[in-house]
C-alpha cells in the first residue's frame, strides 16, 4: 500500500512539473518592445547605440558561459540595462522555444532605413569614382532565416549597401538577428517602395545593375554570364530575387547582366538549384575577392 501511495505521489509531481513546464511563468513586455534571442546579437545590441534597452534577461546558471554572461552583465550595466536571471523556461516562453544560449535582450524594434538616407552626400571618399562600390539589392526576400544570413555574408564580405524592397519582404525581427549571427545591429538595411524607379536612377548615374538566376534557359533578352567571368570596373549592385521565384520578370528587364553560379556536375532534375543565401554568398565572394586583390 505504501509503495502504491509514493507511486502516486511520484506521478502527481511529475505530472505538477510537466504543467509548470507547458505554463512558465509570463513575464510582462514594455509596450512595443520585441526580445531578441542569442549571445551574439544581444552583446552586440547592448554595444550599439540603435536600439532602446529595457531588460537583459540571463539564464540562472550560466556554466561554461560564465565569463561571456559576466560581460553581458558589465555592459548591460554601463548603459543602465536591468539584469534579471531567471530560468530556462521563462527565456523559452520569453522567445517561443528559439536557441536563446541563455541570453534574451528586451529592446525596441529596428526598422528599415529610407533610401534617401542612403543617398545623402555625407558618405566622404566612399563616393569617390576610384572606390569600388557594391551595393545588394533584395527583392522580396520572405524567409527571416535567409534575410538574415545575406546580411551576415554582405556584411563579412564588404557590400556597401543593403537595399530591400517593401512588398512582400520580411522585417527586421530578432530572428532575422539571430540568423545573421548579430550582424543586423551593426548594419545598416535600407528599403524602398519603388525598386524598379530606384535601379532606373542607378542605373543612369553610371552603375551596372547585375541581376541572378538559376536556370539560364530561363532568361530572355538579358545576356547570361557565369560569376567567374564578371569583372568588376564600376559601381555595382547585386539584384537578388525572392526564394521560389527569383526575380521578377520587370526586375530582369532592368538589368545590364544576369549571373549565374556554374555547378559542378550534371545534376538531378529538382535539385538544380542553391539556397538563395547560399548562392549569394557564392556570387558576393566571387565579386568581392576581386576588391581584395586590386587593392594596393
Amino acid at each position: 500500500a505504501n509503495r502504491d501511495l509514493w507511486s502516486l505521489r511520484g506521478s502527481d509531481f511529475s505530472k505538477a512539473r510537466k504543467r509548470l513546464e507547458q505554463n512558465p511563468v509570463s513575464i510582462e513586455r514594455t509596450k512595443g518592445s520585441e526580445i531578441l534571442f542569442g549571445i551574439a546579437p544581444c552583446a552586440l545590441a547592448l554595444s550599439q547605440s540603435r536600439r532602446d534597452l529595457f531588460r537583459l534577461f540571463l539564464k540562472q546558471s550560466s556554466g561554461p558561459r560564465r565569463l561571456v554572461m559576466s560581460e553581458l552583465v558589465l555592459q548591460a550595466t554601463a548603459r543602465g540595462v536591468p539584469v534579471h536571471h531567471i530560468k530556462r523556461r521563462e527565456l523559452d516562453a520569453l522567445c517561443r522555444g528559439q536557441v536563446h544560449q541563455g541570453v534574451c535582450l528586451e529592446a525596441s524594434r529596428l526598422h528599415f532605413k529610407s533610401l534617401e538616407e542612403a543617398e545623402k552626400p555625407n558618405l566622404g571618399d566612399e563616393e569617390s569614382p576610384n572606390r569600388q562600390l557594391i551595393w545588394l539589392v533584395l527583392e522580396q526576400i520572405q524567409d527571416p532565416m535567409n534575410l538574415g544570413a545575406l546580411l551576415r555574408s554582405a556584411y563579412f564580405l564588404g557590400v556597401d549597401r543593403v537595399v530591400t524592397s517593401q512588398s512582400n519582404s520580411c522585417p527586421l525581427t530578432p530572428t532575422v538577428s539571430k540568423a545573421s549571427s548579430g550582424a543586423m545591429e551593426v548594419f545598416d538595411v535600407y528599403s524602398t517602395d519603388d525598386l524598379r524607379s530606384f535601379l532606373k536612377a542607378k542605373a543612369a548615374e553610371g552603375w551596372e545593375v547585375v541581376g541572378t538566376v538559376s536556370k539560364p534557359e530561363d532568361v530572355e533578352n538579358v545576356p547570361v554570364i557565369s560569376c567567374l567571368e564578371f569583372r568588376w570596373n564600376k559601381p555595382v549592385i547585386i539584384v537578388i530575387g525572392s526564394e521560389g521565384d527569383g526575380l521578377s520578370l520587370e526586375t530582369q528587364l532592368l538589368c545590364h547582366r544576369m549571373l549565374a553560379i556554374p555547378p559542378g556536375r550534371a545534376l538531378h532534375p529538382g535539385i538544380e538549384s542553391l539556397n538563395v543565401s547560399v548562392a549569394t554568398g557564392i556570387l558576393l565572394h566571387s565579386i568581392c575577392s576581386q576588391k581584395l586583390r586590386h587593392r594596393d
